[in-house]
């Protein structure tokens, strides 16, 4: 097997993992008829507490899963591969950061949904790739741009009002992600830097480097004063 392939599997490992875990609690909850709506986040409430743990891993119902999971593996795939000596930390982070931020801040409701994750991988994703001004992760920036850039205009209330959507979940995934792509951003991967060695005349080939000198032009230029080269080596 080649590194490339068990690099991406690697990449693939947590997040299909995290993902069935999802599918499988919805069906659990699906098939014994039992409402898992009140683990979710219930701000400032000594009881919402456990949502901080249990809200990402909770959906309304299948559409509602289903629409949070195609980015999720796209995103949190794309964060193991690019960026995996810091991926599982980034994951943890932003997922504990983001339900914290919305237990003190967000509306009196239970808020449930991994939608939060998906703002906080995109927002990383997009910033990180720029903060490092890595060619690659760039790229995947404007990947993730072109992708998933539509998604920020979800983080405000204006754009869901008539419906039940916990924009603050998606605003405050995106705030962590911004957070951590700043504070991760000499951790993890980084721009290449080209290192040229320096030898000597006499062990590159017979190449020397150009000379110039610095002289008066109403000045004569003395013998002297010009480098002396090998017999057997062109100058230009």
């Amino acid at each position: 097997m080649t590194t490339e392939k068990k690099k991406l599997y690697y990449s693939l490992f947590i997040p299909v993992i995290f993902t069935i875990i999802l599918w499988l609690i919805k069906i659990i909850e699906d098939v014994s008829g039992i409402s898992f709506v009140t683990f979710g986040i219930y701000p400032r409430q000594i009881f919402g507490l456990w949502g901080i743990i249990f809200s990402p891993l909770i959906h309304s119902n299948f559409a509602h899963l289903y629409a949070n999971t195609i980015p999720l593996i796209i995103l949190s795939t794309a964060l193991f591969y690019f960026y995996k000596d810091i991926a599982i930390k980034i994951f943890l982070l932003i997922y504990f950061t983001t339900d914290i931020l919305v237990w003190i801040m967000a509306q009196s409701a239970y808020h449930i949904g991994a939608s939060g994750l998906v703002y906080g991988f995109t927002s990383f994703l997009l910033i990180s790739g720029i903060l490092r001004r890595h060619t690659r992760l760039m790229a995947l920036s404007l990947f993730i741009l072109f992708l998933y850039g539509g998604i920020i205009w979800g983080a405000f209330p204006n754009f869901y009002p008539d419906k039940n959507i916990s924009w603050e979940a998606h605003m405050m995934g995106f705030i962590s992600g911004i957070i951590y792509a700043f504070v991760f951003r000499n951790e993890g991967p980084q721009k290449p830097v080209y290192v040229w060695d320096e030898e000597d005349d006499d062990n590159n080939d017979g190449l020397v480097d150009d000379y110039y000198l610095e002289v008066n032009p109403e000045e004569d230029v003395k013998k002297e004063d010009i480098p002396k080269f090998n017999d057997n080596v062109s100058h230009t």
